[in-house]
């Protein structure tokens, strides 16, 4: 399934569902956010009709056109093929640097690079416990949260909070505007941690000891309109039978104290306590 966005694109994302994908979805978010034509394939690993061929087992993968601006000679046949998120958004960065998708301070994009590293690698009990299912509402005293779950949960806000804290100043000492993101403007490292905003919101994982830098910079995301229009995009597979994976959908089937559901699409985040 391939879905054109914009211009004549260069760019080809193969991805899962996006309503279920955290890779996917990074890449998604920052190229959505920056303006950057592409164009989108997805598939469903549950669904053998819908599942990508060998050589793209393993996803996200961009997929770029050859063009002499990539010192790719168009005569070629394949494309330059990047796997992995986190290397699609530094290719990205590479190819688009008037856009500025790591922010252009050294200091802060330095402090940009580390917090995406860390989630891309890191917080691996919160992610295994929760899987990441966008549109779910999963409530009541069934959901895991056991002590690894917890201390992921906080270590994940006092994140936020010091990265945010450290923007604020480096800005200030800058005379730069701060637009709230994690290192003033939006970057990679917020869309890193954007799909966990939604796994904090699906499983209702309660939020004690939340500073004010962190929540402020949780009501930037979720208030923002790209971001709000990506959740649009998550509604609208919803509504696609096609893209249903029960893996996710019934990850917690027939476990006592556990109640599934799904949020509405116009919910609006009003505090920490989703």
């Amino acid at each position: 399934m391939a879905e054109e966005n914009n211009l004549k694109p260069s760019y080809t994302l193969h991805v899962y569902y996006t309503r279920y994908s955290s890779w996917g979805a990074r890449a998604q978010l920052v190229l959505e956010y920056f303006g950057i034509p592409y164009r989108v394939a997805y598939y469903n690993y549950s669904d053998s009709s819908q599942t990508p061929p060998a050589e793209l087992a393993i996803l996200p993968v961009l997929d770029v056109a050859p063009t002499p601006a990539l010192g790719l000679a168009p005569a070629e046949k394949e494309p330059l093929r990047v796997p992995d998120s986190l290397a699609i958004c530094e290719f990205l960065a590479e190819q688009h640097p008037d856009k500025h998708l790591w922010p252009a301070d050294p200091h802060l994009r330095a402090t940009a690079r580390a917090a995406a590293a860390q989630m891309h690698s890191g917080f691996t009990a919160l992610r295994a416990a929760y899987p990441c299912n966008f549109v779910a509402r999963f409530e009541g005293p069934g959901v895991p949260f056991d002590d690894a779950v917890a201390k992921d949960v906080q270590k994940l806000l006092a994140l936020w909070g010091d990265v945010r804290s450290r923007a604020r100043k480096r800005l200030a000492l800058l005379g730069e505007e701060d637009q709230g993101f994690l290192c003033g403007g939006f970057s990679i490292a917020d869309a890193f941690f954007w799909p966990v905003l939604w796994r904090l919101r699906t499983y209702n994982v309660p939020l004690a000891g939340i500073g004010e830098d962190a929540r402020m910079w949780m009501e930037t995301m979720w208030k923002d309109p790209v971001m709000k229009a990506q959740g649009s995009e998550y509604f609208r597979q919803e509504r696609d039978p096609l893209t249903k994976m029960a893996l996710y959908d019934d990850v917690f089937r027939d476990k006592p104290g556990v109640t599934a559901g799904k949020f509405a699409e116009d919910w609006s985040f009003d505090g920490p306590a989703i």
